[in-house]
């Protein structure tokens, strides 16, 4: 049972409402407090996202740690890689039995929706209370106009790069045009740190470049009104680009899953590459003179920008769902609505070093973001990504095109040679019409 009575709650909601509306921070809602309370006698278990930088489990757990020292409540937390927890939460949904939260990827929860918890009114309460969720985070939690997951960050991906290298190679600074990027890229071909993006089945970064290299050129799987159109023009300009540029990659990226970049990153082989902050934040709090050389000559950017003229980034957006199998749902909203808390989230955020990019506006003014400035690029990208399935809406099929890497796929079999960009465009479209046409 929580040690705050319910006349406690309720002065500290309206104050930190009124403290929010003085601030500036829109809420979306009048709500002003939170009055759930959780089940006697509970017990949570939670799944979620192995760790890539070591203040981000350090933080999470002791948040944890005081949720049920509050509480009273006993969380159990188990931690997978990417790619296995999709998996396993797919399980969960099937069986009706498993953990009670999963914190998962993109919208896997539009998977099996009718199959989660409504979170409408801890959103709208967190909503109102930090300033408002970004649209994206609010268009990945919501599934016909009720909140099936809570939007836990952004895993901004950003160019990583040595500063050193492309100054060799004639560059003050990242290209912001594609013909520019290329330019650069060939130039670091042949040198001791050349380029590399992930084409094997990465979930975060081999994802995030195909999808930005494609949407940046026009290129998109479905049209709003879910007609595949991924056999186009638009889509085979990006094929071909992309070709040039793995043909400046160095040796291996047809198998690189997520770590692999930031190993190959962190052993002096790569020069440039498409990442979260994760690389420079380990080289960064790294004993190791090598490593902590490698931070003070790395920087920052944001993808270039192609044809469209906008940016067009795909990040993971990791967010947090209830299953109704969980015997205590309540005591699972009140552990997220304490873990999305300032106290927590604001710790978080700083202890990750940015690894993750608030969903919650009030967020983007934790000092992380600005006292170094090698963490600025990542803050605002939420502002920058589009959703999964874009132009369509979310939903089964634009989960499970992701799921089955078809997008990635597509480019590693233009990349590779395997197939020629039209030929990869076509198979690529038939494999996503499965999905869209059924």
């Amino acid at each position: 049972m929580s040690d705050f009575s319910r006349r406690d709650v309720l002065k500290a909601g309206v104050a930190t409402t009124a403290a929010a509306v003085g601030a500036g921070l829109m809420p979306e809602t009048a709500q002003a407090a939170w009055t759930n309370q959780p089940e006697p006698n509970a017990s949570l278990r939670v799944l979620r996202w192995k760790q890539f930088v070591e203040g981000d489990i350090a933080s999470f757990m002791a948040s944890t740690k005081k949720f049920t020292e509050k509480t009273g409540i006993k969380v159990r937390v188990d931690s997978e890689s990417w790619e296995d927890v999709r998996p396993k939460a797919a399980v969960a949904a099937n069986v009706g039995a498993g953990p009670d939260i999963i914190i998962d990827t993109n919208d896997d929860p539009f998977k099996f929706p009718e199959k989660l918890v409504d979170l409408s009114d801890l959103a709208d309460y967190l909503g109102g209370k930090y300033g408002g969720w970004y649209d994206t985070c609010r268009a990945y939690g919501t599934h016909n106009k009720r909140w099936i997951a809570l939007p836990q960050g952004v895993n901004v991906s950003c160019i990583n790069y040595r500063v050193s290298a492309i100054k060799k190679a004639g560059f003050e600074k990242i290209p912001e045009d594609l013909p520019g990027f290329l330019t650069l890229c060939q130039k670091l071909k042949g040198t001791a740190t050349p380029a590399g993006f992930a084409l094997g089945h990465a979930s975060g970064d081999a994802n995030n470049w195909t999808h930005w290299c494609l949407w940046t050129h026009g290129g998109m799987v479905v049209d709003p009104k879910s007609n595949v159109v991924l056999d186009s023009p638009e889509t085979v300009a990006s094929l071909e680009y992309a070709k040039q540029l793995a043909d400046t990659f160095v040796p291996g990226t047809l198998s690189w899953l997520d770590p692999s970049n930031n190993k190959a990153f962190l052993a002096g082989e790569l020069g440039l590459t498409g990442n979260g902050i994760s690389i420079y934040t380990v080289a960064k709090n790294s004993p190791d003179p090598a490593l902590k050389a490698i931070a003070a000559d790395m920087d920052h950017a944001r993808y270039p920008i192609g044809p469209v003229k906008k940016f067009t980034e795909q990040n993971l957006t990791l967010s947090a769902y209830v299953f109704k199998y969980s015997k205590y749902p309540r005591a699972a909203k009140e552990y997220l609505r304490f873990m999305w808390e300032a106290d927590q989230y604001n710790d978080w955020l700083q202890s990750s070093n940015g690894y993750i990019s608030q969903p919650l506006k009030a967020y983007a003014k934790n000092p992380v973001w600005t006292a170094d400035p090698k963490t600025t690029p990542f803050r605002d990208g939420a502002d920058r990504i589009l959703v999964n399935g874009y132009a369509g809406p979310l939903g089964y099929a634009s989960a499970a095109v992701m799921g089955d890497f078809i997008v990635v796929d597509m480019f590693a079999e233009a990349c590779s040679g395997t197939q020629t960009p039209k030929a990869a465009a076509t198979r690529a479209a038939e494999r996503a019409k499965r999905y869209y046409q059924v």
